[in-house]
């Protein structure tokens, strides 16, 4: 009873996955629509490996940029993606002029619910070819700070110095403000703050800073570092110092830290005083007492 059982159970899974309807003139099984469905997956799967292989492993050995690897990558991606998708259906004798009212229908949808989709597609490809952002840049969009690690059809993908990512749609940085900070190349200057005592003398604390600074690993000495002085302030005389990197074009905070770490032993030992805020408060002695 039991094999009778398992006998039907199979003949019937054997009935589903082989009735036959038609799609056009072409008579397709639930069977044969799996295995197109599987092709399909293989070409994007398929395409994402090669893509990685190029930009990884190919492309490095030319010498080229990282965004210009990752850029002709994507560009093959999409480009074997197309070829790919076409040859499956060309394959399965799937006549497309079949498929016009499945197209219509999805115009449509792309029109009200896809619109969002449809809007971060075409900004990706946009920004495939105008770069107004690149992957390895450092960037700033909506509060969001950190380096791009990503590019892809429908979102980037932000990396920021805490190792948070952070993926934003692709339609930010087409309508938003972006800041680049590595647009046309890794060079960024840094302005820091710094203030000392009235007591002290501009020259010299311009001379012991800038000795600090040519000893950090990381600034550049051309362009040259230097120390602007800005205002006499409330409680102290106030500097800007400007300097150049490459090595931390994405961790800005590091190497202040770095300078400011160095600055305060230099100073400590130098006899510089870093002053704070005061407050003088008088006090009277006691209040008259009121005769009725």
């Amino acid at each position: 009873m039991e094999e009778l059982t398992n006998n039907n159970f199979i003949d019937t899974l054997i009935r589903i996955f082989t009735y036959q309807f038609h799609i056009g003139q072409k008579v397709f099984t639930p069977l044969s629509i799996l295995g197109l469905f599987l092709m399909f997956i293989s070409v994007f799967v398929f395409a994402k490996k090669m893509r990685n292989f190029l930009v990884n492993t190919v492309l490095p050995k030319y010498g080229l940029d990282e965004s210009v690897s990752y850029n002709i990558g994507t560009i093959f991606r999409y480009s074997f993606i197309v070829i790919g998708s076409t040859i499956v259906f060309q394959s399965s004798g799937l006549n497309l002029s079949s498929l016009q009212v499945l197209i219509g229908a999805l115009g449509v949808g792309i029109g009200f619910g896809l619109q969002t989709i449809a809007d971060n597609f075409i900004s990706g490809i946009i920004i495939l070819f105008d770069q107004p952002i690149k992957v390895g840049d450092m960037i700033e969009v909506d509060e969001v700070s950190g380096k791009v690690v990503e590019i892809s059809a429908r979102s980037s993908t932000i990396l920021t110095n805490d190792n948070i990512t952070i993926i934003v749609p692709n339609s930010q940085f087409i309508s938003n403000k972006v800041i680049n900070w590595s647009h046309n190349e890794k060079l960024v200057r840094l302005k820091i703050p710094i203030g000392v005592s009235y007591n002290e003398d501009p020259k010299e604390v311009r001379r012991i800073t800038l000795d600090v600074v040519s000893q950090i690993d990381g600034i550049l000495s051309n362009p040259d570092p230097d120390l602007i002085f800005t205002e006499w302030g409330d409680n102290s005389i106030n500097f800007t110092l400007n300097i150049w990197t490459v090595k931390y074009y994405s961790r800005p905070g590091t190497l202040k830290s770095m300078i400011l770490y160095e600055l305060f032993e230099r100073f400590n030992k130098e006899g510089i005083s870093i002053p704070f805020p005061q407050r003088d408060l008088n006090m009277g002695t006691g209040w008259d007492v009121l005769k009725p």
